[in-house]
């Protein structure tokens, strides 16, 4: 993670627990429209959400049988800026599924509520509808 983003960002990282890498990699690419790089450190493998110079995360499988996908956690919101209806559209042919279609959150611009394969809950979030 960058110098700016532990300065100026609450969020400074995000993991998303993931039981299949490889079909977690495809979604999360498809869906948030950037790249989504595996990559390993000693023995384990995780996937990068490409992130630029903003904040990140990544996708790992969880190391601890208390930490599991599953909705109902912390819900984080992915930028999908000006393409969230594609963004909806890649959730479902990738396995996922929409449970809160596109729509408006007042001055904040739009949100859709998904799942990922593994049962994550997260929002998809745009300052338009587009």
């Amino acid at each position: 993670m960058s110098e700016a983003n532990k300065e100026a960002n609450r969020a400074v990282w995000f993991d998303i627990p993931v039981t299949d890498l490889d079909r977690a990699t495809a979604f999360y690419a498809a869906v948030l429209g950037v790249a989504v790089t595996k990559e390993s450190f000693e023995n384990f493998e995780f996937a990068v959400i490409d992130h630029g110079p903003g904040n990140g995360g990544c996708l790992v499988k969880p190391v601890s049988p208390d930490w599991k996908p599953g909705r109902g956690g912390i819900l984080i919101y992915l930028n999908a800026n000006g393409r969230i209806q594609d963004a909806v559209k890649q959730v479902e042919a990738h396995g996922g599924e929409v449970l809160e279609g596109v729509h408006a959150i007042g001055p904040h611009g739009y949100r859709a509520m998904v799942l990922d394969p593994d049962g994550n809950q997260f929002a998809l979030h745009s300052d338009t509808d587009a």
